[in-house]
């Protein structure tokens, strides 16, 4: 029988989501066996400092690509919000799967939604994206870091450690805590990141036998929006270090990317926006990043860095 060996981070979102494409590959391909190969990454193991302060959401990936290299694992699951902009010189990922909700959730057992926070509430989130936003619609608010798994961070919230918390929708979701969203927080006024609630399939390059499988997985509308959206956060040489939400609408043969650079410090945000033909999404990606740019977005990136 034919073996095709997934590694994946052990957090239980991670694993739910190796599973969900371990489950669609076995559809896709009636033999196969697929088998999970759990691993500890250096993102999942310092969780005393922010990811952009210990090196980028890379961190969970490079385990993952050190165990297909070694040929101990043969491709590796990954939220695609999570995979740098530029991959690894050897890797390539064969399948991005049909988007889930990509919208961010507002979080809290007591306020109904953000505006319903008292002055100086504590709300809970380590990304520079979400801190911006939030910073430009309540600059009182007390933004404190928040780091850890899914089940973590809402044992951290029950606890009372914060008044509210942000994640992602796609998230609580996929693990059965959809009952926790009190709001969606979602375009046009609040953007996701790149990519926010897509998986990916990470496969080496040269290895075209696990990529043909892979890519029994692809959802070409998906990888239409999401490379546009990376293709814009690319030209600005965004990271988890800076604050930048992208967001692209499919509607036939016509792509719409909203675009967002922020500032922690002041709540200040830079917005642009583009239409063109789907065919040309990675154009399209360029000419937002091109109009934040010539706003003064670059300014603000370098502060971050």
């Amino acid at each position: 029988m034919e073996i095709l060996r997934i590694a994946t981070r052990k957090s239980p979102l991670a694993l739910w989501q190796t599973e969900h494409v371990a489950a669609s590959l076995r559809a896709a391909h009636p033999g196969l066996n697929v088998e999970l190969v759990p691993m500890s990454t250096r993102g999942d193991e310092v969780l005393d400092r922010s990811l952009a302060a210990i090196g980028g959401k890379g961190l969970f990936l490079k385990e993952l690509e050190v165990a297909m290299q070694r040929g101990e694992a043969d491709c590796a699951v990954h939220s695609l919000k999570d995979v740098p902009m530029v991959l690894e010189a050897g890797f390539a990922l064969p399948a991005i799967l049909e988007r889930a909700d990509p919208a961010d959730a507002f979080v809290s057992n007591a306020y109904a939604s953000l505006d319903a926070l008292p002055q100086g509430a504590r709300v809970g989130t380590s990304s520079l994206r979400r801190q911006a936003q939030l910073r430009a619609r309540r600059p009182d608010l007390e933004l404190l870091d928040l780091r850890g798994n899914v089940n973590t961070r809402l044992a951290k919230l029950d606890a009372g450690d914060y008044d509210a918390i942000v994640l992602a929708c796609a998230g609580l979701q996929r693990l059965g805590f959809q009952d926790r969203i009190r709001v969606r927080l979602q375009a046009p006024d609040w953007l996701p990141a790149p990519a926010q609630g897509a998986i990916a399939v990470e496969a080496r390059e040269g290895d075209a036998r696990t990529r043909a499988l892979c890519a029994a997985l692809d959802h070409a509308p998906t990888r239409i929006r999401v490379e546009a959206e990376r293709a814009m956060n690319r030209a600005l040489h965004g990271s988890c270090h800076v604050p930048v939400a992208a967001y692209a609408e499919l509607n036939g043969e016509n792509l719409r990317l909203q675009g967002l650079v922020g500032d922690v410090e002041n709540g200040r945000v830079l917005r642009a926006q583009g239409e063109g033909p789907a065919d040309a999404h990675e154009a399209l990606g360029l000419q937002v990043a091109q109009r934040l740019l010539d706003q003064g977005a670059a300014d603000w990136l370098s502060a971050h860095r």
